[in-house]
Parts: C-alpha cells; structure tokens; sequence
C-alpha cells in the first residue's frame, strides 16, 4: 500500500485543514507503516505557482507548513515529506502525460470553472493543466491510495482516465505502466465551516481572521474566536435532528464531536437544552487543551529553519528515488531516447 497527498503551502494551517486532512494523515501515517506500506506527503509548491504568488513569500509558506505539519504530527522518519520542487519528476512526468490527457476532460474540471470564473482566457495554462499535474503527482510514485476530499474526487477520476489511456495506448497487457490509484475518503473526516458564517468552509482566503481557528493560535486567541463566533438564540437541541436548518450550531457541535472524537448526538446528550453560553466555553477549552502541544511544537520547529531545510531534503531525495522508475518505464513506453 502506497499512500500520496499533497497540500499547498497558504500559510498557517487551520483547524478545518487540521480535523479534515492532517489528523487522518498522521493516522494513516502510522497504520499503512504498521502494515510496511509507505505514505508521501507533499507541499503543493508548483501548484501554487498556478496563480499569482509573491515568490518571497511562497518560501517562507512552504517552510511554514512544513513545521505545522510535523508539529500536527507527521513523522519523517514514518513518511516522506517533501516539496514538490525538490522532484523535478512531477513537471517532466506532467508533461509526459499531456499527450494522453485530452482537452475535454480538462474543461469539464468544476474546479476550473470555478477558479477562471468567467475571464478564463485570462487565466494561466497552468491553471487549465492543473489536474494534469495532480495526476502526475500520484502516478508518478504508483500510488494505489489517495485521501481526497469530496471536491477532489473529480481530479482522482482523472488520473485515473489518463492513467488507463496510457496503459491502453503505450503499455502491455500483462504489465501496466501506471497503478490505478484508489480513492479513500475517511468517513469520520469533518467538514469545518466558518466560525462567522455557517455555510462557507473555514478557509484561509476568508478576510476575517475571526472566521477560523489558526492552529498558530494562542489559548486566549481561541477562547476569543470561539465566544465570538456566529450562533443562534436558540439552545441545543438533544439530538442531532434538531441541528437542522441552524447551520452555525451544527458547525460548532460538529467541531467538539470531531475534536474530542465522539459523536454529534453524544455531545448533545451531554448539552441539549443549554444554551452557547456554556457550550463555548466547553468548546473553547477542548480545543485549547487539544491545540497547545501542536502550537508548542510549531514554534520551537518554526524557528530551526536549519532542521525544516533538512527534513525536505531527506524527502525529496527518498521521492526522487522512488519515482526513477516509474518515470524511466514512461520515457521507454513513448519510445524517447534519453
């Protein structure tokens, strides 16, 4: 079993990115080792060059998310952690695979559509050919494991397609160029929502910071956000039926269940019929209590740019010897002479 997910270096990880990816990450991490298989995690950094960036500051985003990421508690010695510039595989093999990918598979990508808007000639090629490198990225390393979220199940059916096509058109029945990989979506992942409005993800790009728990944040920043988020008048129902058509509630009763690992009904058995009143205080000191280690652990990392430096290199070395292969069986596939 060979897991690969990637994230893009945005800045500081927030608790939506922590409850709905990293925690399963770091799960994953130490069962797929238990069973002597291998996790890849990666910065996004050629990703994020898709879009205007400010070089300076991609930099320091990537040596940024790489301490959070150790800190939420991914183990380089466990997994391969690494920033996709440090594999210059990822960008052959994107190119490699561009003969295969066809142009009206790209344009159906919602998340195209959604990120060009309506000035699409506007926008970069490497936005359109995006899902071209997501592909690379997992194919590249045989991956047979994806975690992905419901908005990237899409971008996994296409590497899948391109995967199959090439296996179709260059390689041999009894030996496939390219793993099909196989998507995993945890069950128990949480859909984090923003603390100001309850039907939009909690996102970095939100210009509020009072929208988002940061897992940089101190305690009392966090009892802050939390006994000002967005909330009703209303008190808590007993069961999670009557979260219904309160989507603020349900995103806080949604963010204790997912944090202290129990269920939506159990959290309400505990505080139907009490007001926000008691309910954020819990909720405040459950995520202080669960984020101070983290937040401990990110600004000692945070400060050793020495040791951040150190632990991509060991991963991009250990990835780029384990895409040689792939990438050498793809050059012989389309016949180029290297």
């Amino acid at each position: 079993m060979r897991i690969v997910s990637g994230i893009q270096p945005t800045g500081n990880l927030h608790l939506g990115n922590y409850l709905g990816a990293i925690r399963n990450w770091v799960r994953m991490q130490d069962e797929v080792a238990a069973q002597g298989g291998q996790s890849l995690y990666f910065l996004a950094d050629l990703h994020a060059i898709s879009q205007p960036h400010v070089p300076s500051e991609l930099r320091e985003n990537t040596l940024e998310m790489t301490a959070a990421l150790v800190a939420c508690g991914i183990d380089p010695d466990k997994s391969v952690l690494f920033n996709q510039a440090q594999v210059p595989m990822h960008a052959e093999l994107q190119w490699l695979l561009s003969g295969t990918a066809r142009m009206g598979w790209l344009n159906r990508m919602t998340q195209w559509k959604d990120k060009a808007g309506k000035n699409r000639e506007g926008q970069s090629v490497a936005l359109f050919t995006y899902p071209v490198l997501q592909a690379a990225d997992v194919l590249l390393y045989q991956a047979t494991h994806v975690p992905v979220g419901e908005d990237q199940k899409q971008h996994l059916e296409l590497a899948r397609d391109i995967a199959q096509k090439f296996n179709n058109d260059f390689g041999a029945e009894d030996a496939p160029v390219f793993t099909l990989p196989e998507p995993i979506i945890p069950p128990e992942a949480a859909r984090i929502m923003s603390l100001r409005d309850g039907s939009a993800k909690m996102s970095k790009s939100d210009p509020s910071d009072m929208s988002r728990i940061n897992l940089t944040d101190d305690a009392d920043t966090i009892m802050a956000k939390i006994k000002k988020a967005k909330t009703d008048p209303e008190a808590l129902p007993s069961d999670k039926a009557g979260l219904k058509g309160r989507a603020e509630a349900a995103n806080l009763v949604g963010i204790y269940a997912a944090m202290a690992g129990i269920s939506q009904d159990a959290v309400l058995a505990e505080f139907g019929g009490h007001g926000f009143g008691k309910f954020k205080p819990a909720l405040g000191e459950l995520l202080v209590s669960s984020l101070a280690p983290i937040n401990a652990r990110f600004v000692e990392l945070r400060q050793d740019r020495e040791a951040l430096d150190a632990v991509l290199a060991k991963g991009a070395l250990k990835a780029r010897e384990l895409a040689g292969p792939t990438l050498a069986s793809v050059y012989a596939a389309l016949g180029l002479v290297r």
